[in-house]
């Protein structure tokens, strides 16, 4: 099990990672909140632990942002603030769990181990969100993000962009476009397929240096960050 954590204290977060992973699970450590958030975007975890004090991004605004593309993953507060309205605030952006510093460690693992028991299994979740440089792609919401913003789609732009993803970098064809996007509703000699391609690379590339989506000449094309 992978844990992201998020504390700016460097004993406690050296502490507290060093119990963990005497605990079975790896865990790496962040100090503030946005690079907490360039983090994740390439990573997967099981679990995400946010102090709500740390520097840059506040653990709270950190844990609104995660919910707006991953409802799943468990998310638990460790904080000094043990205020109600503090902990309303951290519920309200949705996140899991809140245990007031000091903590016991070993309550800690108790609340992370109940939390992992009763969400989905990592293996399906990753079926369901696709993870390509800064682009994710949320399949059961049908939700676009890049470098966490949303990006609106139609439906059949999503299900190209979708395609091209879970071919996991492998060129595929303007044939095998027309098959599986389309299911043959048009004639491949048209130019659909060009029209919808163009489409998301303004939705998709056009404001980033990165570019995502490839043209290879005479084959077709593909999704990759090299």
């Amino acid at each position: 099990m992978n844990i992201l954590l998020l504390e700016d204290d460097l004993i406690l977060s050296a502490e507290l990672c060093k119990f963990l992973e005497s605990n079975n699970f790896t865990c790496d450590k962040i100090y503030d909140g946005e690079t907490f958030l360039r983090q994740i975007k390439n990573n997967t975890y099981n679990l995400y632990l946010l102090d709500i004090n740390v520097p840059k991004i506040n653990g709270l605004d950190v844990c609104q942002t995660i919910r707006s593309f991953d409802k799943n993953t468990p998310i638990i507060i460790i904080s000094a603030y043990g205020d109600l309205s503090d902990k309303k605030d951290a519920f309200t952006r949705l996140a899991d769990d809140y245990l007031v510093k000091p903590f016991q460690f070993e309550e800690l693992l108790l609340r992370m181990n109940s939390l992992l028991r009763r969400k989905t299994p990592l293996d399906n979740l990753d079926q369901d969100i696709i993870r390509i440089d800064d682009l994710i792609i949320n399949k059961t919401e049908q939700k676009v993000f890049r470098a966490g913003n949303e990006i609106a789609l139609t439906l059949k732009e999503f299900q190209l962009l979708a395609y091209l993803a879970e071919a996991q970098g492998r060129t595929v064809s303007k044939q095998q476009i027309t098959e599986n996007v389309w299911e043959h509703n048009f004639n491949t000699n048209t130019n659909t397929v060009e029209v919808y391609i163009n489409f998301l690379r303004k939705k998709i590339d056009k404001d980033f240096k990165v570019k995502l989506i490839h043209t290879r000449s005479g084959f077709g094309y593909y999704l990759s960050s090299l």
